[in-house]
Order: structure tokens, then sequence, then C-alpha cells
């Protein structure tokens, strides 16, 4: 039967008519989704269309106005129809009798119905006391009747919508805000609902009516497939279940799979995350810019005034190499070139996190269009700002998010598309396979202080799960692919066998723990021998808490703390009887050995700057390529006579100059035969926080005086940042100081591990110049937002520290850094 005929049907036959032919329609398996939808509400059109006709003959100025979802045609199987009587107000008794002749057949059939009966007065005055009625007139559309009378109320209801729209649309986030924190995230729950949860059919409404204010709109690329496809999901729930509801329980998601096709419940659960992420995101997006527009109105009259006119333009502040601070968001500077700067996309990324801001949607969309695909190994810098972005603590997960909703997370990491909206049929998850992993790389954030690796402790829990997107043992599968991952990011072999161990294990801990016998030597025995070294120990501790913790709060208890804690000790004792290797001496090059000597022969300070580049893409395209080399990094060879203050002075002066230290290397250098005297020889590599490189001259002049006391590195630092303004930013853990037990016979090793800052190194030199220890030699590692810091250390007399004066400087130390 053709929709022509229905109607037919439903006109001459009545309720009987339209029950019949609405039911044939819902058992039409040709028709589904939008045709099917829209084929319902037509048919119910002409149904309402006859009993308006019918039953208002004679009658003036009152028309049946359709609201809602049902006003944008949008009619479920088991939809309320929303329906809005309006009339002039001059024969009220006359219209309370046509009111009945059309609710009335309505209910007859089993039928929910929201219905009402104004005035246009009134029904504005109900609109501008009720968000939700008001919310419903937008979406008015003409069934029957006086068709200017329906127009006029669509005119006036747009005209006060989009006049109060700075009040409302606050109201309107704040109704959303509530019903997401009753509802949970859409796109994770494992009984979701459809409508009512965050990411749902409400906030797509909410969406639409944000766009009709004309203050602000959503990013539309896949929002209309996206509601589409929970609607279809809605409609499937509704056939499978016979039911008007909108909660998709556990019981009902193999059946309604089957409605629509789909493999299986995960399949369908998967879908709907997607559709989810993609309403959630433009939520975000489209309420930063409600607040964004609305903070520029409310602040632009008094600027006027100040200015004497003219429209301000947003202050642009520098956070990294081609990225800005512009109106409390993320973007690109205007002279970044995303075509040949390949990872520009992290560097973004691990800038916005740090500062808790949010990546602009049009930064990364600009991104997403137009960089280069990074080289295989990644450079450095990729590396280690994804370790940074990862190390960022909470804001990780909003950044994360405006990446992936752009494609650019499997564009890097092409394994994320199998864990990507992955359900997790577990009671104890929380979280989607991909989000849990983002979460556990934020509990991992927290934990960094403890290990001595911090980077791989962080991408060792973004990576620990990424074997559920394959088929077997997910253990299995991701000890292979994090090999895979960590060789092409640019972890060298060894780090790629720990990072692959950690993954292969990183259930080893709690599941030893709980379920053997730890009193068993064999037990203990085989968990030593599948980890291996006390390092990897030491990181897979931290990452079976981390994991635990962002699984939900029956994962992690202190109960199962301290189990894993015990086995850890008990592991940890027998590792120990191991004999660590001495580390071999490394020779001194001949460009070291001449600065040396320049140095004794001078009296002064003396050092190389020497760029490393990115070689140029002979296969680029014409056009397409850099003109030159990019600059990745320095290195920075500095020869000073030993004396006092030297880690300190060249600490700040790179701090001053805006240098990064990415590692850094001080030691006591051995001089030829013939040549007297005591050299310090630094090898640091540095990279610019933005801007061109500083010339050797400025460095060396400026290292010369702060030797010598005329340049006052401390109050050069504070007055610097006393002149930018604090911004919000990640607060992250304190700084930890440690002795390293018997690391080394000839020295005492302090370890530092803390948020790498502007600054940090010079802190520590003068910590330790206060303390009156020597700094034999130091090895420095800033991993991501982390550094981690050895200090060699002596007495006045070249020995070791003994125990107590080792401790009492470590103390004195992690004083100063949390100061």
């Amino acid at each position: 039967m053709t929709s022509t005929d229905a109607r037919a049907e439903a006109e001459d036959s009545g309720p009987s008519g339209y029950a019949a032919a609405r039911l044939r329609l819902l058992q039409e398996e040709a028709r589904s989704g939008p045709p099917r939808r829209a084929a319902l509400a037509e048919l119910t059109d002409d149904w309402l269309t006859g009993l308006f006709t019918a039953g208002s003959e004679g009658l003036r100025g009152v028309s049946l106005v359709a609201v809602g979802g049902y006003g944008r045609g949008e009619l479920s199987p088991r939809s309320d129809l929303d329906l809005l009587l309006l009339h002039d107000g001059s024969d009220s008794g006359a219209v309370a009798a046509l009111a009945d002749r059309l609710w009335y057949p309505v209910w007859d059939l089993g039928l929910a119905l929201d219905h009402s009966v104004r005035t246009p007065a009134e029904a504005r005055k109900t609109a501008s006391d009720d968000l939700k009625v008001q919310l419903g007139l937008l979406d008015a559309r003409h069934l029957a009747g006086d068709l200017g009378l329906t127009a006029g109320l669509r005119t006036a209801v747009l005209a006060d919508w989009r006049n109060q729209a700075p009040k409302r649309l606050p109201e309107l986030q704040e109704l959303c805000a509530e019903r997401a924190e009753r509802q949970g995230e859409l796109q994770y729950l494992l009984e979701p609902d459809l409508k009512e949860a965050r990411g749902g059919l409400r906030d797509a409404t909410a969406l639409r009516a944000v766009a009709a204010s004309w203050l602000a709109d959503a990013p539309r690329e896949g929002l209309a497939d996206a509601r589409r496809r929970l609607l279809d999901v809605r409609d499937a729930l509704h056939l499978a279940t016979g039911r008007a509801t909108d909660r998709l329980a556990l019981q009902e998601q193999d059946q309604v799979a089957a409605e629509l096709g789909l493999l299986d419940a995960d399949t369908l659960l998967r879908q709907v995350y997607e559709a989810a992420r993609v309403v959630s995101y433009a939520s975000d997006v489209t309420w930063r810019e409600v607040g964004r527009v609305l903070r520029s109105r409310a602040v632009r009259p008094r600027l006027r005034a100040m200015l004497g006119g003219g429209k301000p333009v947003a202050e642009r502040s520098p956070l990294a190499e081609g990225v800005v601070e512009q109106d409390g968001e993320v973007g690109l500077a205007r002279a970044a070139r995303p075509e040949r700067d390949p990872v520009l996309p992290l560097r973004a990324a691990a800038a916005a996190a740090q500062a808790d801001l949010p990546l602009s949607l049009h930064a990364v969309r600009r991104l997403a269009a137009a960089v280069r695909p990074l080289p295989t190994p990644w450079p450095a810098e990729a590396r280690e700002q994804l370790v940074t972005l990862l190390g960022s603590g909470r804001p990780t997960i909003e950044v994360w998010e405006a990446l992936e909703a752009e494609g650019l997370i499997t564009r890097l990491l092409p394994d994320w598309e199998r864990v990507r909206c992955r359900p997790q049929r577990n009671a104890v998850h929380i979280w989607t396979v991909d989000r849990h992993l983002i979460e556990t790389a934020v509990r991992a954030s927290e934990l960094t202080r403890r290990v001595g690796r911090p980077d791989l402790l962080l991408v060792a829990a973004l990576l620990h799960d990424i074997g559920k997107g394959w088929p077997g043992d997910h253990s299995v599968a991701g000890e292979i692919i994090a090999r895979d991952v960590a060789t092409r990011i640019g972890f060298d072999r060894t780090d790629a066998a720990v990072l692959a161990t950690l993954v292969r294990h990183h259930l080893l801990l709690i599941d030893t723990a709980t379920r053997r016998d730890l009193e068993d030597p064999a037990t203990v025995r085989s968990v030593a021998e599948a980890v291996g070294s006390q390092g990897t120990l030491e990181l897979l501790h931290a990452l079976t808490e981390a994991d635990a913790l962002a699984t939900g709060p029956a994962a992690w208890s202190s109960w199962r703390g301290s189990l894993v804690a015990d086995l850890v000790k008990r592991v940890s004792a027998v590792l120990a009887g191991d004999a660590p290797e001495e580390p071999e001496a490394v020779a001194p090059t001949a460009e070291m050995e001449r600065l040396a000597i320049e140095a004794c022969r001078t009296g002064g300070p003396v050092l190389s700057l020497r760029a490393q580049t990115e070689p140029l893409d002979t296969e680029a395209e014409p056009g397409t390529g850099p003109e030159d080399p990019e600059p990745l990094g320095v290195e920075l060879l500095i020869a000073v006579p030993d004396q006092p203050g030297v880690l300190p002075s060249v600490a700040g002066v790179l701090a001053m100059h805006r240098l990064t230290v990415r590692t850094a290397e001080l030691r006591a250098l051995d001089l030829p035969d013939g040549v007297e005297g005591s050299v310090l020889l630094l090898n640091w590599r540095v990279a610019a926080e933005y801007g061109s490189l500083p010339q050797a001259a400025r460095l060396r002049a400026d290292l010369v005086r702060a030797l010598d006391g005329s340049l006052d590195i401390a109050a050069r630092l504070a007055e610097r940042d006393a002149a930018y303004p604090r911004r919000r930013g990640v607060v992250a853990p304190p700084a930890r100081v440690t002795v390293a037990p018997a690391a080394s016979r000839l020295a005492t090793v302090i370890e530092v591990r803390a948020h790498d800052a502007p600054g940090l190194l010079h802190r520590i030199g003068r910590a330790l110049e206060t303390a009156r220890v020597r700094v034999r030699s130091m090895h420095v590692s800033t991993l991501g937002a982390n550094a981690v810091d050895a200090f060699y250390v002596t007495g006045t007399k070249g020995e070791p520290l003994p125990g107590e004066e080792a401790a009492s400087v470590a103390r004195s130390l992690e004083e100063a850094l949390r100061s």
C-alpha cells in the first residue's frame, strides 16, 4: 500500500482506519529511519486535519499546531503527539468543543498526547515562564485552520527567543547540565537513556534552539547523521518493546540490534556511543561559543567607552611555537604553518592541556585539513609533546576529545580506531575502552613522582588495553601492538621492550596479589621473572594503581592497595639480588676537549651551539614542502672552570632566554696531560619555547655576568613572571626528592622528580649550593611535562654524604621546590 492509499484509508475510515494504516506503515520492512518517521508524521497530519475540519465547520480564528518532535515532522512508533489548539479568543466555548473532538479520538487509540489550548498571547506568556514550552514552540508547524494565526505565533515566538537569548540561553545550558548530572553521559552508559542522557536527543534539540537564537551555532559536520542514528535506534527500541521508552536496557539490545540489521549488541552500542560523542562535542563547542559571545557583549560597551569607539581586538598570548591563547581558547599563531609542521597538533594539544584551556574548533579543523603525517619514527619533540599531553591531568580529556572529533587521534595512532567507542560489558568498568585508557593516563599523571620514567608510565597507561580491539587475550595482543606503537613514536628498542612488558603484564600484580599465596616463594619468583627489573616493577606498580582507579570505584581499595604493595616489596627483594652493572664512562669528543682547553686558557665559560634540524623532504611536491629545514632543538656544550654556582648560573641564564632544557649532563672533565686546572662540562639539549633561538654571544655574556655575580638571575626571572598574568593551568603533584640507596660508591645520588617549569634547574642548583654540597655530575631528563633529575653530590672533601646528612639535603631541597 502506498502512502497515498494509507492517507485515503485514514481519512475515509476515521480512527480505526488511521490505526490500521499506521500499523501497516510500521510493519513495512522496506521503509525505516527518516522516511518512515516522515511518513508516519504525514499520515498523522492527514488524520488530525480530517478531525479538525469535521469539528471546526463555521469556526473562525482557530488553528491546529504541531510542536516539539511532532512539529519537526519526526514521529517514532511510540512518540507523543504534541499539539497546540491555537485560537483568537473570540469563541471559547466552540474552541473547547473542538478540543474534545480532537483529543478523545487520540486517547481512544491509546496514543500519548501532550496538548494545550491557548491564544497567541497566552502561548507567549507561558513560553516566557516555562523554557520547555518555549523550546517546543520553536518547532511549531501548522497543521490545519487559520494559517495566519499560526504564522503570527511562529514569528512572535522566534522574535521573543532571539530578543531574550542572552537570558534564556544560560538557563538552557543550566537545564542541560542538570539533566546530564542526573542521567550521565550517553557515550559511556551500558543502559543509556537515548533522550535524556548527555549527548542524547534532548541535547540535539537544545543545539537547534541555540542556532535559532542567531547568537551562536553548533558544528554541523556529522551532527545531523548522529541525531538520525539516535532516532533510528529509538524507533527500533519502540518496535522491539512495544513501549514508549527511551532507555536502551541490556536485555533489549540484541533485539534492537537485529531490528537495525546490526551484527550484535556491541555494534549497536558502539554506534550509539559514536553518535553521542558527536552531539556532546558539538554541545561543548556551542556552549563555549555562547559564553564567549555573551562575555563579549557585556564587555564591549565598556571597552568602547574607554577606547573611544572601535571594535576591540582580542589579545593573543603565545603558549608555544605556533600556538597562542586568544579569548579563552588555544588557537594557532598567524605565522603557524601546519602543512610544514607535523608536530603542531601535538604541540598545540599539549599547550592547551597544560594551560587547562580548550582547543578552538577552527584550530583543530585547520590542523586536520592541512597537517602532514608524522615521519616514522616520530621526531623527539613529537614524542615529548605526546607525553606532556598525557601528563597534564584532567584537562587532557577535553583536548583529546577535540582531536578525536576531527580524526586526528586515529591519524596519529591508527590502532586507536579499534578501541574507539568500544563498550565494556563489565559492571566494574564505567567507561568505554578508549575513555578508560585516557582516564588511566590522567590517574597515572598523579603518580609520576613515584617512578623514574614517567614518560613510559604515561604511554603504558595509554596503551595498556589497546589489545581489546582484537580477538583473544587483550594483554597478549596488546603487547605486540604496544611494541609496534612504541617503535613508531620513537622509543628505542630497550624502552619499547619495557612498554611491551608493561602492557603484557598490566594485570599481573593485581591478579597475583588478590588470587595467589604471597607466602609461596614460587609466586614471588614467577612475578620477578616476568617483570625482570626494579625499574619495570616500579612502573608496573604505578600502572596497576592508575588502571584500577580509572576502572571504577569497585576496582581499587586500601585493602587491594596493601596487597599489591606487599607483593611489590617481596618481588623487589628478589630482584635486588642481581648486582647492577657499573655504567661505562663516556670518552670526551674532540669538540669537548677543545672547549675545555679554551675555558682553562681564558678563565671563563666557553660554549658551542649547534642546531639540530629536520632534513628536507625531497619527495614533496613543488610548493608543498618547507623551503628551509625546520629547527628541532639545539645541542649546547658549555665548558667552564670549576667554581661554585655553575649549575644555577647556567640554568638561570637559559631560563631567562626562554630555552627549555630537554636533556642535560654535567660532569668534571679530565684534561689532557700538560693542561692544568679543573673544568666542568655541560652537555645539554635545549629548545626555544617559541620564537627564534638566542645568539651564542648573548648567552655567553649573560653567563659571565651570572658567574661573577653582576646579574641577579632570580630577580630577573621573578620580574618576568610578574609581567605576565597567571594562567589557570594544571595543578601538578608536588615535587619529590629522594636519596637513591646504594646507587654509587663514589657519591650520594639525590633524585628529583618535579613538574618541569622555567627556572626549575636554577632553583635546584641554588638549593644544592645553599646545602654546601658539590655536584660531581648530574643527569637531567625532561620527559614531557616531568623533570626526572639525578644529582651525584659529595661533601666538600669529595666523599659521599653520610646517611643523615643526605636525608637532610633531600628534605631541604624538597622544601625549597615546594615553597
